[in-house]
């Protein structure tokens, strides 16, 4: 793994943003795996700003989302299409058909998830994935537990997520759906690069369970360990532990490598 440390989520963000342009630039036809919470608002600003520089083209880009909550429709204000497009797609020229997300309202979930990973295989898989993180390690909505399915599924999501996500839903818990339909950890480690981006104290435990810890299905994200090519980006609070454990030691930015 690769990690990288910023004194502000700000900065990891215009770093971020500027790997994802890069992309853009080499790879016009890229394959964009994308998350949504919180985490990622500074990045998608950062996107648009450089969009709006002309630095960047969608037009023949990709998307894939990594989840989407059951039961609503994508016109739902809590719904992560909704979100997607008010904070991205709206302010950036891509394609509206290339935007690909999971149907919560889909009559059968199952056949859902099995035409949303045949989709990723028929655009030749994900090339760039970028990634949060939940303070129990799951990354998607693949949540702790014994066994984690491989691909696209529906979940059951822990009190903790639903907690997590009561913003979306006008802060109120009992509105956050109890399921959602979630792409798999294997869809996941298929991508060809890997982006995982975690901010403040609050994700500095489960950051140094991720990158130093046994690997374990009871925290989903360790499972990245077996990856080729990841990047791990924190801001100074979220890389705390990893600094007293003695696994980082630098400042700024700058490359470290495990």
């Amino acid at each position: 793994m690769k990690i990288r440390i910023f004194r502000t989520e700000e900065q990891l963000a215009d770093a971020l943003a500027r790997c994802v342009v890069q992309h853009l630039q080499e790879q016009p036809k890229l394959v964009l795996g994308l998350p949504t919470g919180r985490t990622p608002l500074p990045l998608y600003r950062a996107l648009v700003a450089r969009h709006a520089k002309g630095e960047s083209d969608y037009s023949n880009v990709d998307t894939f989302n990594l989840d989407e909550f059951v039961g609503i429709a994508p016109s739902h204000p809590g719904s992560y299409r909704s979100y997607m497009s008010e904070h991205l797609f709206r302010h950036v020229n891509v394609s509206r058909r290339r935007t690909h997300f999971l149907d919560g309202q889909a009559k059968d979930l199952d056949a859902e998830c099995a035409r949303f990973e045949d989709r990723i295989l028929r655009a030749g898989g994900i090339d760039l994935q970028i990634l949060g993180i939940g303070e129990n390690g799951h990354i998607g909505f693949n949540e702790p537990a014994a066994e984690l399915s491989p691909w696209s599924h529906l979940v059951k999501l822990t009190l903790a997520s639903r907690r997590a996500n009561a913003g979306f839903f006008g802060g109120k818990l009992t509105d956050v759906p109890k399921e959602a339909l979630s792409m798999g950890m294997s869809t996941i480690m298929h991508a060809r690069s890997i982006v995982l981006m975690a901010t403040g104290k609050r994700k500095a435990e489960i950051i140094a369970k991720t990158v130093s810890g046994a690997i374990t299905t009871r925290i989903p994200a360790s499972l990245l360990q077996l990856h080729s090519k990841v990047e791990i980006l924190l801001d100074e609070d979220a890389a705390s532990k990893l600094r007293s454990e003695g696994v980082v030691t630098s400042r700024g930015g700058r490359v470290h490598e495990r």
